[in-house]
């Protein structure tokens, strides 16, 4: 009989620096993959990958949190922790996307927004803020794929789809275990009474009606095992894509704030 994974060991998996990354994914389900850069006002931060995808006839726009494997390319990629560019950026790509029809695929992957100095004199509350609110409002379908870390406002604001994937081994939440032990019990050494206290896994947020599908994880990390999470992905890609293509725009962004309304009154509950 299989042991029980606890919601801390799930995060020390989703936190695993040699768990397949954002572009891993983008190279395996996607036909072919054309990076985009900049927000046309500060520089491009590479903690978050857009681009332009497509899976046979069907275009996409790729918004992907991306962390680095060695420490040359976390130092490049910020250690996946965006900037308030990353998120102007994103939403440049995401209005182009709107102009021209294409849905939306996002790659949830990073502890958080990057808290430097810097960055919140750029403004990254307000970066955040306004990746969520035009993300609301787009008229375009949006999935969002949650595969390693998704923590805190930097997860969420790339986080307001018309559906929500999740990796089995994910996790997902508004801060870290640690943050939240803390901030509550003024004591992080309680993290792994945190995690799960924080409900973050995929089977809890499901159960929460925060996620709508758990993709599973086969054991082992082989690349046999990934290729068959890619093909799952790919096909629930295929399918949702299709599903929701049936709406008008207007009802597009009518289900999706119905989404975040319904589960927002359900875990008030």
């Amino acid at each position: 009989m299989n042991k029980k994974i606890t919601a801390w060991e799930k995060v020390e998996i989703a936190r695993d620096p040699k768990r397949k990354t954002a572009l891993d994914y983008i190279e395996e389900i996607f036909d072919d993959f054309i990076e985009l850069h900049g927000d046309r006002n500060f520089k491009d931060d590479k903690a978050i990958v857009c681009g332009l995808a497509s899976i046979g006839k069907q275009n996409f726009t790729i918004v992907a949190e991306q962390k680095g494997r060695t420490t040359k390319e976390n130092i490049e990629r910020n250690f996946g922790m965006p900037n308030p560019e990353s998120y102007r950026k994103a939403i440049r790509f995401m209005k182009q996307a709107e102009k021209f029809g294409r849905p939306v695929i996002t790659f949830i992957d990073t502890k958080g927004a990057y808290p430097g100095i810097g960055a919140e004199e750029r403004g990254q509350g307000e970066a955040i803020a306004k990746s969520m609110f035009e993300m609301a409002k787009l008229k375009v379908p949006i999935i969002a794929i949650v595969i390693g870390e998704g923590s805190s406002g930097g997860a969420l604001a790339i986080g307001v789809a018309n559906k929500i994937f999740m990796l089995e081994n994910a996790i997902y939440s508004i801060l870290s275990p640690e943050g939240y032990s803390s901030i509550l019990w003024k004591d992080s050494s309680r993290f792994k009474e945190a995690a799960e206290k924080m409900r973050l896994t995929a089977k809890d947020l499901y159960d929460l009606k925060v996620i709508d599908k758990i993709i599973k994880e086969p054991s082992g990390d082989s690349e046999e095992s990934f290729k068959k999470i890619v093909n799952n992905l790919k096909k629930e890609i295929k399918n949702t894509i299709e599903e929701l293509k049936q709406l008008d725009k207007e009802s597009i962004v009518q289900k999706r704030y119905e989404k975040f309304r319904s589960m927002g009154e359900f875990m008030s509950l």
